[in-house]
């Protein structure tokens, strides 16, 4: 019987995959510019490597993330842009995270015109408390419009002048709830759109330095 997966040797298993992976030549992505088709590529590997050892349920489209019993989402860019989509849910994931921890493989791809084949040099792979997933400026404008002695109205205004997707009353709540219970600094950013654009870089200068946010390679 396969052990169980489980969160801790997610990290762990991802740690060794990075490093492994970092060396494998491949013909499949050779002179591919598709960061999606890349992605997806890694993401198979990585998820063919856990198979084989451990017993886990598998994400969907529906599901929305990768490990849905974890509550982990994989997440692979390109180091020249490290950047991907998400699911929007609501613009609460903005001040109080997407919901989810992150496993975020950020690499370079070097092609061997000799051989034909590629590889992918895993730069970062990094783990994201799901409480690190907000986005940076609004969370720590929150924080600081708090510190200074700043009221509903404030807070508010704040949201506004940043655009959240969301009905007044809505931004009313949402106020009440950040007074109540401030939300953690986060380090993504996250641009509006029909989903979420998701930026990384501000998880890759933190990581290892800041409470909740792994580096494992």
């Amino acid at each position: 019987m396969k052990p169980k997966l489980t969160v801790k040797l997610l990290r762990k298993e991802a740690s060794v995959f990075a490093e492994s992976e970092s060396t494998h030549a491949e013909p499949a992505i050779y002179g591919i510019t598709d960061g999606k088709a890349v992605g997806t590529y890694l993401e198979h590997r990585f998820q063919t490597y856990l198979y084989n050892k451990y017993t886990y349920e598998e994400g969907s489209s529906a599901k929305g993330i990768d490990f849905p019993k974890l509550n982990v989402d994989i997440k692979v860019t390109s180091i020249k842009q490290p950047q991907s989509s998400c699911p929007f849910k609501n613009a609460r994931q903005k001040i109080f995270g997407l919901g989810y921890l992150l496993l975020l493989f950020a690499y370079e791809r070097i092609d061997d015109h000799q051989t034909h084949t590629a590889r992918l040099n895993i730069l970062h792979g990094i783990f994201v408390e799901a409480d690190k997933t907000a986005d940076y400026q609004i969370t720590t404008g929150i924080l600081n419009i708090i510190e200074n002695n700043g009221n509903r109205d404030d807070i508010v205004a704040f949201m506004q002048d940043r655009l959240l997707p969301v009905e007044e009353i809505q931004l009313l709540q949402i106020a009440d709830e950040i007074i109540a219970n401030p939300p953690e600094i986060g380090y993504l950013t996250i641009s509006n759109a029909l989903q979420w654009r998701l930026q990384y870089r501000h998880v890759i200068e933190k990581a290892g330095k800041v409470n909740g946010i792994y580096k494992i390679r």
